[in-house]
């Protein structure tokens, strides 16, 4: 990076930051992006990353600093799961009963308890992943069968629309399921709200997310790609 870049990414990163209350954690969402991008916010002081991408994650995580917390953000396969157990700080899109299979599998011949969110699906669209309400309340009363995962909270993706009062009320909802879960079982250890990006991060906070995921904000436009 030339240092104009370091300092355009600096002058970026501190307005996210500025605009994010300090209950509310900021994951850089770092896909795509640079060992070098990656290392110069790390020295600004930021320690959250996310990554949606397998193989990228291991290759920067065995490369860049050891106390980076690393988020993973995206759709995760069960036969990945192996990859990132030794490392990985926080899944956000557990979706299923067999993966959940899988990280308790993956965790204990590590030695872990990973910690996970569980997916809601609260977006109108069938691409986007994850539990039903209804699914979600049946998992959580039933007896806890993973003794290798500590479920932390929620994550969800609202519709990708420029209506804010959709995205607000699909965000509304969200909230209102993660505090139902936590009131009937959760306890203060049931702490984590996964909502929110760079173009709806002030709706989520504002209906009470407590991790937002943002990329474009902090690190610029991607290049674009050669025809």
């Amino acid at each position: 990076m030339t240092e104009e870049e370091r300092v355009e990414l600096a002058a970026r990163y501190q307005t996210v930051r500025s605009g994010i209350p300090a209950h509310v954690t900021l994951v850089a969402v770092s896909k795509t992006r640079s060992v070098e991008e990656v290392q110069a916010l790390y020295e600004l002081g930021h320690r959250a990353f996310g990554e949606n991408y397998i193989q990228e994650l291991c290759e920067k995580q065995s490369r860049l600093p050891a106390d980076i917390e690393w988020h993973f953000i995206g759709h995760l396969q069960s036969n990945k799961v192996k990859q990132i157990a030794p490392f990985v700080h926080l899944i956000h899109g557990v979706d299923s009963i067999r993966l959940l299979d899988e990280l308790d599998k993956r965790a204990a011949q590590v030695g872990r308890v990973l910690e996970v969110l569980l997916q809601v699906h609260i977006a109108q669209e069938d691409t986007k992943h994850g539990f039903s309400a209804e699914e979600l309340l049946a998992l959580v009363e039933a007896p806890w069968r993973w003794q290798h995962v500590r479920i932390r909270g929620l994550m969800g993706m609202a519709t990708n629309t420029d209506d804010e009062a959709v995205v607000g009320m699909e965000f509304a909802v969200l909230a209102a399921l993660f505090q139902q879960l936590r009131d009937r079982s959760g306890g203060p250890a049931f702490d984590s709200l996964s909502m929110g990006m760079s173009g709806d991060a002030p709706l989520a906070i504002a209906a009470g997310s407590t991790l937002v995921r943002i990329g474009t904000a902090i690190f610029g436009e991607r290049p674009a790609k050669a025809s």
